[in-house]
Formats: structure tokens, C-alpha cells, sequence
């Protein structure tokens, strides 16, 4: 189940809101301007390539370039048995910013996308069927866990992809990682 849960900054070891229902869910991240919606998903293997699934998803893709300007769209895949899955997994987990939108539609599997306004962090662990896009200039970071299985197209108005910024701060560490968070400690 798609969970939201929201922590101070200043007492990271427990949410103080947990939000279970995705309308509720998106109407608590469009407040700080975070696009979420749920999508239908279609039947793809876990080997499907990078063509089969953006021609799946080619209409929701193309309404999504359409009105919001994106330029490219790739599909992002790992699995446990990735032999630089916790390489890929550091990478992301400190928090960074972007200069353009960072959206994610999670075609299969699940992560954690955490998002810092002001004093409080917006934890999303996102499932299949979620699509999210965080807006340029948040603060945020992601969590695929230490045995990652998702897939996701991701959609880019720099057609240079992903791009950070990463803010030095260390609040990524002081808050429960995606283990905690799905249920897998």
C-alpha cells in the first residue's frame, strides 16, 4: 500500500502523520506542489525492455510530454541480483535537488521518496500504479532499499537526464531508511 509519512526534522525516529489513502495522499503533496497520481498498469514481463514498456505507457507519455514540456523519457530498472545495486542505492540516498521536475512512474516494484519543506520530511514509499513528480528546487532524496526491485519511467525536460545538486546536509541519515518504512526490518 502506497504510504505517506511525516516527520519533524528535530524527532526523525517516528512520523508524527501517516496517510494511507491515495486522494489524501495527493492532496497533502499538492499543497507543497508534488504531483502524485495512480496509474493503471499493463501486464509486462520483468524482462520487458526499455521500448516494450514506453510503448505501453506511449499515451500517458505522450499527455505527460504535452503538458509539461518533458523532452525525453527513459525507463530505469534494478533487481536484487544487480551486482552494483548498493553503488546504485548511495547514489540517491543524500538529499540533492534538481533544476527541473523529477517525475517517476513505478511500472513494477516500489521506493522511497523523501521530500524536505521547512522543518518537516514527506516520506512517500511509492508502489506500482504511482506516479510522482517532484518539483524543481526540492530538497529531497530516494531510497530503493538494500534489495531493489522496481521499474520506472522517468521523464526529463533536460534531455541530459538526471542531474543533482547536492545540498552537504546529513538529514537523509537521521531518518528511518526504506527498510523501516516498507515493513522489512
Amino acid at each position: 500500500m502506497t504510504t505517506l509519512s511525516i516527520f519533524h526534522q528535530s524527532k526523525p525516529e517516528q512520523a508524527h502523520t501517516v496517510v494511507t489513502d491515495p486522494e489524501a495522499i495527493q492532496n497533502v503533496l499538492a499543497e507543497h506542489g508534488v504531483h502524485f497520481d495512480r496509474w493503471a498498469t499493463r501486464e509486462l514481463s520483468v524482462e520487458a525492455s526499455q521500448d516494450e514498456i514506453l510503448e505501453a505507457y506511449a499515451d500517458e507519455v505522450a499527455r505527460l510530454r504535452q503538458d509539461w514540456g518533458f523532452q525525453a523519457a527513459d525507463v530505469v530498472s534494478l533487481t536484487a541480483d544487480h551486482p552494483q545495486k548498493e553503488v546504485f542505492r548511495q547514489k540517491f540516498l543524500d538529499e540533492h535537488t534538481h533544476s527541473e521536475d523529477e517525475v517517476r512512474f513505478f511500472v513494477r516494484g516500489q521506493g522511497v521518496f523523501y521530500l524536505h519543506f521547512d522543518d518537516q520530511v514527506y516520506a512517500l514509499l511509492c508502489k506500482m500504479n504511482d506516479l510522482i513528480s517532484v518539483p524543481d528546487g526540492t530538497r529531497h532524496w530516494f531510497d530503493m532499499g538494500p534489495e531493489p526491485e522496481f521499474t520506472c519511467i522517468r521523464l526529463f525536460t533536460n534531455p541530459e537526464g538526471w542531474v543533482a545538486d547536492f545540498t552537504g546536509a546529513d538529514i537523509a541519515s537521521r531518518l528511518p531508511r526504506y527498510e523501516a518504512l516498507a515493513g522489512e526490518v
